[in-house]
């Protein structure tokens, strides 16, 4: 999907490696040039166990006073895709420091700022390597996290239809929220590559965005049947199994998932995930750390704020945060209705009813249940009650005769509802 990640590859001549999905087996992205004639290293690779490999590399290096260059490339590789960005940079930063240096390592380290969440320095390092459809991509989606538009749809143009430069299209629409088109490519490529198992993950995540719970668990079945300790895979099937509302499933799901995470993002995963299918037990021992981490951790901290009638702590959540989902926009106007309401600010209850509006009239949502909630808590707050009024009746058959205000209330306790998950 995003950048190289996906395990396809580009050689440093330009030219492209069998690609390959998540799951398969590891390749080098530095092509087969270098690669070291070590068994041992050969088959850490092949289990994905990068920690055995990170070892056997250290070990070889200390072996002399300067190491190999194929050494410090596959320590980049093993580092980088064991999480650890920060140390495969250092390795691409020593490769770097002779004057003859291969440019692809300008790439190699852009690809582990871009995972360190430092976009403005990746695209700087990009724009220092080989002018290669590698460079077009990691570009490509430097320009979507620092919202450059104009740059966003001039690099598209020139992705070209390969098939690294489609999946990495796909990457874009999914974060885009445009989740039929990135199934529509990830459909194409299964159709054609029956052996690319990952592409079933890939779809079963658009389809657990787009509310199909029961699709997105037929398709990751065939991802799962092969790789069973997927930790991603298994979180998505705890979550789609949550959607459904089947807790016993949800219960075997987070079993198995404690048993295949290793590593501390993916645990921090399981930890916020536990919370959330454990309707919030445990919340500020586990979500405040994961705030910087996890960003549905800090949705979901606001959540139980407010559930807990902590406005303004809620509020300390959200204040900054650009929603992107009519979940987020609802999320947001309900901190900033109760906020207001308990400081009797009119600025912050202006907001409340505009953000209101924006989900209440979007078509997408006018006619949706959340959608006409959202224009019934609109028309409280501007206290035009019968028009609130016209928006809740038809749910009020379910309530009875309690007073509007109740109503009102419950309606916005319905719009927090629903706690996010990682998958």
């Amino acid at each position: 999907m995003i950048l190289s990640k996906a395990r396809s590859s580009i050689s440093s001549h330009g030219t492209r490696s069998s690609a390959s999905s998540y799951g398969d087996r590891a390749r080098s992205s530095h092509g087969q040039r270098n690669k070291p004639n070590v068994t041992a290293l050969s088959r850490c690779l092949e289990l994905r166990d990068y920690t055995g490999a990170i070892i056997l590399l250290n070990f070889k290096r200390q072996e002399g006073n300067k190491p190999e260059e194929k050494t410090l490339e596959w320590l980049g590789y093993c580092h980088f895709h064991h999480g650890e960005h920060d140390k495969a940079l250092d390795m691409y930063k020593e490769l770097l420091e002779p004057p003859d240096a291969d440019l692809d390592f300008h790439l190699y380290a852009s690809a582990c700022l871009f995972y360190m969440g430092l976009y403005q320095e990746a695209e700087e390092e990009a724009l220092k390597g080989r002018g290669n459809l590698l460079q077009t991509r990691i570009l490509f989606h430097c320009a979507h996290r620092l919202n450059d538009e104009d740059k966003l749809m001039k690099l598209h143009d020139k992705l070209g239809e390969t098939t690294e430069n489609n999946l990495s299209l796909a990457s874009i629409h999914y974060l885009r929220d445009h989740y039929q088109e990135a199934t529509d490519i990830y459909k194409q490529h299964f159709s054609e590559n029956r052996e690319w198992l990952a592409l079933n993950v890939y779809m079963a995540l658009c389809y657990y965005n787009l509310d199909y719970h029961d699709v997105s668990l037929e398709v990751l079945n065939n991802y799962l049947q092969v790789y069973p300790d997927s930790a991603l895979a298994v979180n998505l099937k705890a979550c789609n199994n949550f959607k459904l509302s089947n807790g016993q499933a949800v219960e075997a799901d987070m079993k198995a998932l404690e048993n295949a995470c290793g590593d501390e993002v993916e645990n921090d995963l399981v930890r916020h995930n536990q919370v959330v299918f454990r309707n919030g037990e445990g919340s500020l021992q586990v979500f405040p750390p994961l705030v910087d981490i996890l960003p549905e951790a800090r949705v979901n901290l606001a959540i139980y704020y407010l559930k807990s009638n902590q406005a303004e702590e809620a509020h300390e959540m959200i204040k900054s945060m650009e929603p992107s989902t009519p979940q987020e926009y609802i999320l947001k106007a309900v901190t900033l209705a109760m906020y207001g309401q308990e400081t009797e600010s009119p600025e912050l209850l202006k907001q409340a009813h505009q953000l209101f509006q924006l989900v209440g009239t979007s078509a997408s949502e006018c006619d949706t249940i959340p959608g006409r909630q959202s224009m019934a808590s609109c028309f409280f707050l501007l206290k035009q009650f019968d028009d609130a009024i016209i928006y809740l009746k038809v749910k009020s058959k379910l309530f009875g005769s309690i007073s509007i205000s109740t109503l009102n209330r419950f309606e916005l306790s319905r719009l927090i509802n629903t706690c996010k998950l990682t998958y």
